[in-house]
């Protein structure tokens, strides 16, 4: 919508140039005043303040902030002597389009100071046009989630870097976290913002979401922690990692990097690209399996396992509009160990059966030392035959 005033005559006043006139008159029998539009950019990119006019041969265009010139141009040329020194070479209008009635204004790497209100004056032989443009500027660089562990406890922390504050919130399981158990960090960069919560003995899944309300940006982060595994040395394993809702990974670039998680420090086992197609590893005993990750399937086989492969592993998988982690406890017991046991076992086995043998051979001396004895002294007595000793014996 457009309110206008008309005016029988207009005066417009412009500040002095150097070089030029300290005033300009048109005779006008009009004034439009543009209704205020509310522009948004990203702090580092370029903007375009948008200013349209009914095209005139002479033009006269104006853009202000506050008391600040931003730009001038008039009798076809620019005019920049009076140009605040925070817009040089960052600044300039679309020349070409001027005749067709475009003085829109390029503002090319935004930063915040560049936030306020700008008003386009234009100035033709038959009206003035007016047109305010609000500036609003936000910052949200990609968040991220991540693991600590500190002592005994263990952490989930996402951080960001946005303006205006964001908004960030927590669920475990798909049911909200209380503002009392979330703890906010302060920093000493006000953009930078830091929310944790303890999970220590938790066994849960976790998400947290940023929401940036200016730039209508929002960012998820999820977590899953596997049951622990016990595997011998030198199994292959097979560490699982993959997206269940792979409708995250439509039209977006994302990393997948696994991590193998030790007690102060973390070191990438391999990372995949997806928009090369790229897996890249850094330990020869690691390998991926080319028609599982097609299939959004991360898991890497780790072979030849050994005892100090035992820890935690953690795979990430990020775009600039999720991360999902999720981390596993690997526990590598020694063959040896059965081994050992049959070592103390057995001797003890064989000892036994030595001794059962030997019980077995000082009876049968014994029994035949008595019926020697027998023989030799029943055989005197009257009735007793050598045969019937034998017998008895022999029972």
């Amino acid at each position: 919508m457009k309110a206008q005033a008309v005016l029988s005559i207009i005066l417009i006043l412009v500040p002095s140039l150097s070089g030029f006139h300290d005033t300009f008159l048109l005779a006008s029998p009009s004034l439009v005043t543009e209704e205020e539009q509310i522009v948004i950019g990203r702090l580092g990119e370029d903007i375009i303040l948008p200013c349209s006019f009914e095209s005139e041969p002479e033009v006269v265009i104006h853009w202000k902030n506050q008391d600040k010139y931003a730009y001038s141009y008039y009798k076809d040329r620019d005019y920049l002597e009076n140009q605040d020194h925070k817009y040089t070479n960052r600044t300039s209008l679309f020349h070409s389009e001027i005749h067709n009635g475009n003085a829109s204004l390029s503002l090319r790497r935004l930063s915040l100071l560049d936030e306020g209100i700008y008003v386009c004056y234009v100035g033709t032989t038959s009206r003035k046009i007016i047109n305010k443009v609000v500036l609003k500027v936000g910052v949200f660089v990609t968040p991220v989630m991540k693991y600590e562990k500190r002592n005994i406890d263990s952490f989930l922390i996402c951080s960001v870097l946005s303006y205006p504050h964001p908004l960030i919130t927590w669920k475990t399981d798909n049911t909200s976290i209380s503002e009392s158990n979330m703890g906010e960090i302060e920093s000493l960069d006000p953009f930078y913002v830091y929310s944790m919560i303890n999970i220590t003995g938790s066994n849960l899944s976790y998400e947290c979401a940023i929401e940036n309300s200016l730039l209508k940006q929002t960012w998820t982060g999820g977590w899953t922690m596997k049951d622990d595994l016990h595997k011998m040395q030198s199994e292959n394993f097979s560490l699982s990692c993959a997206l269940t809702n792979s409708i995250f990974l439509l039209d977006q670039d994302f990393i997948v990097t696994w991590y193998n998680m030790e007690k102060e420090t973390s070191s990438i086992l391999a990372f995949f690209l997806s928009s090369s197609r790229n897996a890249t590893i850094y330990e020869p005993r690691v390998s991926w399996n080319k028609e599982q990750i097609n299939q959004s399937d991360f898991s890497l086989t780790l072979k030849d396992l050994s005892l100090s492969d035992s820890g935690k592993y953690l795979c990430n998988i990020s775009s600039s509009k999720y991360t999902f982690l999720t981390i596993q406890t690997l526990r590598v017991v020694e063959q040896s160990q059965s081994r050992t046991a049959w070592i103390i076992i057995l001797p003890l086995v064989i000892l036994g059966f030595l001794a059962i043998g030997i019980f077995c051979m000082l009876k049968r001396h014994n029994c035949s030392r008595r019926g020697r004895y027998l023989r030799e002294n029943m055989s005197s007595v009257p009735g007793c035959t050598g045969r019937g000793v034998s017998r008895m014996t022999s029972s």
